[in-house]
This record gives C-alpha cells, sequence and structure tokens, in this order.
C-alpha cells in the first residue's frame, strides 16, 4: 500500500528551509509514495511541488482559525487565516477538500483547540490527527486519539517535518487514491507507523525563522 506523509512544511512556511524540491528528493530517497504538502495559511510551496512531481505531491494547507488549526488536502485555493472555524470548513468543502484537524491538544502551540470547540466542528471535518511527531508530551497525541476513538472519527498521522530528516517519522499506510472522495473512503484502513520526534528538533525551526528575519531585514537594509 501507499505510504503516505500527511503534514510538512516547505520554505515558503516561516519555520521551514526545506524547498518543494529538496522535500520531494527526500520523499523519494524514504520511500514515501504521496506527500500532502501543508504549509501555513499558503499553498504557494505546494503548488511548487505538485508541478515538480503530481503523482507523489497533493496540495494541502494548515490553516489558522480564530479557534485552532486545520489541516486540509487536495485544496485548490488558499484558504485565509483567522476565520472563524464554520468559515473556513465551508470554504474548504466548497473546493471537494479532505479536512482533518492539526495536532487538536498539543499544549505547546498555540493553534491547539478548546474541546468545546472541537466538538463543535465533529460532524464537519474528515479526520483528527491523532499522532503529530513534533508533540513534545506524548500524552497530549494520546488524547487526540481517544478523543477521535470517542467520536468515531478517522485518525491522520504526521511527521509536521520543517526539515528532510524529519519528514517520514509518521505516516499511513494505505490504499490507492486519487482525491478527496477516495482518500476519505480509505482512511479508515490505514496503517499507522509513527515515531516522535526529538525535542531539540524545534530549534530547527526556530533557526529556520530568524534567518528569514535577518535576509528580511538585510533585503530592507538594500534597499534603503
Amino acid at each position: 500500500m501507499p505510504r503516505v506523509e500527511f503534514h510538512c512544511h516547505t520554505v515558503h512556511s516561516k519555520d521551514s528551509l526545506l524547498s518543494p524540491r529538496d522535500l520531494l528528493a527526500a520523499c523519494v530517497r524514504k520511500g514515501i509514495d504521496r506527500v500532502i504538502v501543508t504549509d501555513h495559511n499558503g499553498i504557494e510551496g505546494a503548488l511548487a511541488a505538485q508541478a515538480l512531481d503530481p503523482e507523489r505531491a497533493i496540495v494541502g494547507e494548515e490553516i489558522m482559525t480564530t479557534q485552532g488549526e486545520l489541516l486540509a488536502a487536495f485544496v485548490t485555493d488558499r484558504i485565509k487565516p483567522y476565520r472563524p472555524p464554520r468559515d473556513s470548513i465551508a470554504a474548504l468543502r466548497d473546493q471537494g477538500a479532505f479536512i482533518s484537524v492539526a495536532h487538536p491538544f498539543d499544549r505547546s502551540r498555540k493553534g491547539a483547540w478548546k474541546e468545546d470547540d472541537l466538538l463543535a466542528i465533529v460532524p464537519l471535518v474528515d479526520a483528527i490527527e491523532v499522532f503529530n511527531s513534533r508533540c513534545m508530551m506524548p500524552a497530549d497525541n494520546r488524547a487526540a486519539l481517544e478523543f477521535a476513538r470517542r467520536h468515531e472519527l478517522a485518525g491522520s498521522v504526521g511527521s509536521d517535518a520543517h526539515t528532510a530528516w524529519e519528514l517520514g517519522r509518521a505516516t499511513l499506510s494505505l490504499p490507492a487514491f486519487s482525491n478527496a472522495d477516495e482518500l476519505r473512503a480509505v482512511m479508515r484502513q490505514g496503517e499507522a507507523h509513527t515515531r516522535l520526534s526529538p525535542p531539540w528538533i524545534h530549534l530547527a525551526s526556530r533557526y529556520a525563522r530568524l534567518r528569514k528575519q535577518l535576509r528580511a531585514g538585510l533585503d530592507t537594509a538594500k534597499r534603503a
């Protein structure tokens, strides 16, 4: 069965230095057959990856709402951030996208959800991310898994990779699919392969953010 990476970021996210080309090369090396590229609040990097390898790359987006983050696949148009969750979900449904919820109970992230807010959208989403390799507290992943089981939701897993090293640390082996409807149909047949990333991996994201800020400052100085 194809091995699928559901959650990763390219250089188009503020805290990643992973180019679309490098991301795809890492997928080939690691035997990842399909990769859903989910940059923060944008699809430019995902579109670039798909142009390079249409059979492997799927356009996705990690979307910050007013209450938490959504994780979408088979996105055709960018969803703007900081909208109410129901508005973002409606816009994704209009595109026919597959909709999951990113790291719902990760206490170290501003994109985590309050359980009451999450309960309000349970009927509107296709899955919950039940394992994220960047969760620093395993209990937060367990809480997501328990929530999904309690509410009979399919579970997605992802490495949340910002570096090539992280890619593939959390994948699902699934029957082949080619669109959002087919992904919804096979999600519950997935076999998860998961490993946590070490806490120091967050330093890579901080380095990427600082490097981009420095470059932006230098570019501004040159234009002055």
